[in-house]
């Protein structure tokens, strides 16, 4: 596979992998609104990991995978960590190994995401790898994310269709449409990528052995969002006073929540509504939930960490790079580090904003650095295991 660059900007730019659009063209035309087909989009792909590194990564406790296998007209699901005898059984079967956040594993996953930083970072969530024998797929469904699916070896058929007939069948593992019928078919070879919007009906059938990568992008539900907030709320904001009601009168019915009583305890809570209509409460909500790592995501501290000094002559040698794992984002003045926030001094913010938007800082960089916080505050990170000597 060849190594692709990592850049941002030149939303103006000619994109091969987009046909020849160029990010802002994309967007305007096609982001959420219909699909895209793009032949030889990669040109001589193979994928960022092979066969066997796929298979092996769905056997570690540390990576989140499923078997999906389809064998006498039905459909059985197994989560991950899956074991060799789990695949050893099933020659007579046709099955499908997902594995998320390819990221997390490959570096060079990381620089197939990079080809979509016309998009921020905090719209895409992973780079997925399905492995599928001849015949295998997971079946008609429906996303409610965008993706694009770029096919590494072998060839997989796709059917799509506009149509969203959103019923499931019934007694099934996987959220399987009931009536899904095809509108168009494309048949992907390796290189070739499909773009479809959230809400287009797909299905996926691998016509040889295959390895497919789907790019997925974040669309949280309102429910997720609200809930993240009334979390940090929460966690965050405290509030004085409590219940008190010496004008308490004499009560017909004791069983009643009376409208006294209602009326106290809404005034009461009326502070928390103000609180979670405040812009930067709803931005450090934001923030912290946009990086916040998945529950299969740890991070280990370097063993044996490198001293402050020699931390800070290795940066500035080599210069420094985020983890495969970081998640690192940042608004106005405001900095999130995988869910948390991260202090930053105003003379180190472009550096950082650098870092948020490229995963990396040049050795050059680092060492003409001015602030004299910048380096101690790279090896916090470093020493959390969330930043690493490039």
């Amino acid at each position: 596979m060849k190594k692709i660059a990592q850049k941002t900007g030149g939303l103006n730019r000619p994109l091969a992998h987009l046909g020849g659009l160029s990010g802002r063209q994309f967007l305007r035309g096609y982001w959420q609104k219909k699909p895209l087909l793009v032949r030889n989009a990669f040109p001589e792909f193979a994928g960022p990991l092979s066969k066997r590194e796929v298979l092996a990564l769905s056997r570690r406790e540390d990576a989140e995978s499923r078997l999906i296998i389809f064998s006498n007209n039905s459909w059985t699901m197994k989560a991950g960590p899956l074991a060799r005898r789990d695949l050893e059984t099933l020659k007579h079967a046709a099955w499908t190994v997902l594995v998320q956040d390819t990221q997390h594993f490959s570096s060079k996953a990381h620089d197939l995401l990079a080809s979509f930083n016309f998009v921020p970072h905090a719209r895409i969530d992973d780079l997925m790898v399905s492995y599928a024998t001849p015949g295998a797929g997971v079946g008609p469904h429906v996303d409610s994310y965008d993706v694009f699916l770029l096919q590494g070896d072998g060839r997989r058929r796709w059917q799509i269709s506009a149509r969203n007939d959103q019923r499931l069948k019934p007694g099934v593992p996987l959220k399987m449409l009931a009536n899904f019928r095809s509108e168009q078919e494309f048949v992907l070879e390796p290189g070739d990528m499909l773009y479809l919007p959230p809400g287009y009906a797909h299905n996926g059938i691998a016509e040889t052995e295959c390895l497919t990568w789907s790019i997925g992008f974040r669309a949280p539900s309102r429910q997720e969002l609200s809930t993240a907030l009334l979390d940090y709320l929460r966690d965050e904001v405290l509030l004085g006073g409590q219940y008190c009601d010496p004008d308490l009168q004499p009560v017909r019915h004791p069983g009643e929540i009376n409208a006294a009583m209602r009326k106290r305890v809404a005034k009461m809570l009326a502070p928390i509504q103000a609180e979670a209509r405040r812009a930067t409460n709803q931005l450090r909500c934001l923030g912290r939930y946009l990086t916040d790592p998945k529950p299969h995501v740890f991070f280990e501290p370097p063993a044996p960490a490198m001293s402050l000094a020699a931390f800070q002559r290795a940066a500035a040698r080599r210069g420094v790079a985020l983890t495969l794992k970081t998640r690192f984002l940042f608004a106005k003045d405001l900095f999130f580090l995988n869910g948390n926030e991260f202090p930053v001094a105003a003379t180190d913010s472009r550096l950082f904003r650098l870092l948020a938007d490229t995963r990396r800082i040049a050795a050059e960089q680092v060492a003409n650095a001015r602030g004299k916080s910048f380096r101690s505050t790279l090896y916090r990170a470093y020493a959390d295991g969330f930043l690493q000597i490039a």
